[in-house]
């Protein structure tokens, strides 16, 4: 299951238009990511996908299609543990792998799928696994055995079946509970990751994407200068712009340098450098 109904509050305005796990890294939805991340599982189509949606919902069911079941939520998200009671039904007796639409996950030595592999190999249908990454500071609130979570889990139908469909989350329904019953264990991830939840993750994860260069989609207009930047399709940049992320038809005018920031239709700009 991939879990997209966020509204993404911390990167907003970008998500006052366009549901955070839509938004573009390296040209491509974060949403795209997830679902090609689970594909190179061999996880593909909606008896097997699920997707769920809340805010700004319409986009991300347009953008799935029949790709994946689709769970749109009522009102306000469900939460991540509300998300998964809501579609008990669908589930039907089976482990779940969930991710974080908003999760960036890059292995330069394994693709998409391969990169997350270790986490359902040997699993013994019972135990809690969580996808991770040694902490800064390892006693830090919010780690597990020392380390972050860094977007995916896997998680027993035993632990699944009773979740209720209404808000709540993971980690003090499920997460918490099976660490202290000694059920959780942490699968180190080797790669790079951003949670992309703010705007200098999010600026971070496109320049990463951009492998140290720039990415420009064949369909931008380019007559300016960019360094290290991501263009989208469509995107017009006239004038510079350095470090930075072009949305898809969004315009740099040709008296204008951005810097370190995210351009987002003719003229919003959301700082990304950190604080």
């Amino acid at each position: 299951m991939v879990l997209a109904a966020g509204e993404g509050t911390r990167l907003r305005p970008l998500t006052e238009r366009l549901p955070k796990a839509l938004c573009p890294v390296g040209n491509v939805p974060l949403l795209d990511r997830a679902l090609a991340r689970l594909a190179g599982l061999g996880l593909a189509g909606p008896e097997r996908v699920a997707v769920n949606a809340c805010y700004l919902g319409g986009q991300v069911v347009e953008h799935v299609g029949a790709r994946a079941h689709l769970s749109v939520e009522p009102g306000d998200p469900l939460g991540t543990a509300g998300a998964l009671g809501n579609l008990r039904d669908w589930i039907a007796g089976r482990g779940v792998l969930v991710g974080n639409a908003d999760a960036y996950l890059a292995d330069p030595q394994a693709p998409p799928g391969p990169d997350i592999a270790a986490l359902l190999d040997g699993w013994d249908g019972r135990s809690v696994r969580l996808l991770g990454q040694p902490a800064d500071d390892p006693a830090a609130p919010g780690t597990f055995s020392g380390h972050r979570f860094v977007g995916f889990s896997l998680l027993p139908w035993r632990l699944v079946r009773d979740l209720p469909p209404t808000f709540g989350d993971l980690v003090r329904a499920v997460w918490r509970p099976a660490e202290a019953a000694g059920a959780l264990a942490v699968v180190p991830y080797r790669g790079t990751f951003y949670d992309t939840g703010t705007p200098a993750d999010y600026l971070a994860a496109n320049l990463h994407a951009a492998g140290g260069g720039s990415l420009v989609h064949p369909t931008a207009t380019v007559t300016g200068r960019v360094e290290r930047t991501v263009v989208g399709a469509g995107a017009v940049v006239l004038g510079a712009a350095t470090r930075a992320v072009v949305w898809p038809g969004a315009t740099v005018g040709a008296d204008e340098q951005l810097t370190d920031a995210i351009r987002a239709g003719l003229g919003l700009t959301v700082p990304g450098a950190r604080r």
